[in-house]
């Protein structure tokens, strides 16, 4: 009820503002420029109200050419002088950051959000590798590769590097 009350109040203010605001403007129009009785007037009458109409007109423009003038420079200078207020702060230094362990599920949880629960255990998907297997695969060669350069070099080289290949899974 209070609610309505206030607003029912201000949309009547508000009606009696622009009201107001519309008497000052004709009242100010009224003032600045006087209605124009062209029905009795002549050819040459009405060249020279167009004239004066032209110069007035011209006038007004200056004026709102000078006022952007000014408005142009008093907002640069209120840039500069904010920049000078900031500067005489002084400047802000940034703490230094230190690198922070998170886990994939601490990332999924703030992704997220704490409703859903997902766990990811990354280390579970992993296949596991013994050190032997991968020894026993690659035969350790002591020989000099100086030495297999030349044998393996031209076609018949890669060649023999094809053939060696197709036999070695097989075995």
């Amino acid at each position: 009820m209070l609610k309505s009350l206030m607003v029912a109040k201000a949309k009547e203010e508000l009606e009696q503002e622009i009201l107001v605001k519309e008497e000052e403007k004709d009242k100010y129009l009224s003032e600045r420029a006087p209605p124009l009785h062209i029905s009795s007037m002549g050819h040459a009458q009405l060249q020279e109200l167009v004239k004066e109409l032209h110069a007035k007109v011209d006038v007004v423009d200056e004026e709102r050419y000078d006022i952007e003038a000014k408005v142009m420079l008093n907002t640069r200078e209120i840039k500069d002088l904010n920049i000078k207020v900031l500067d005489l702060r002084g400047k802000f230094k940034r703490p230094s950051l230190r690198r922070v362990r998170v886990s994939a599920d601490a990332i999924l949880r703030s992704l997220l959000g704490s409703k859903h629960k997902v766990s990811m255990d990354l280390r579970a998907n992993l296949k596991s590798v013994k050190k032997e297997d991968t020894e026993k695969k690659r035969p350790v060669e002591d020989s000099d590769w100086r030495k297999n350069v030349e044998a393996m070099s031209g076609m018949e080289g890669r060649k023999k590097m094809f053939d060696d290949a197709a036999k070695g899974p097989a075995q």
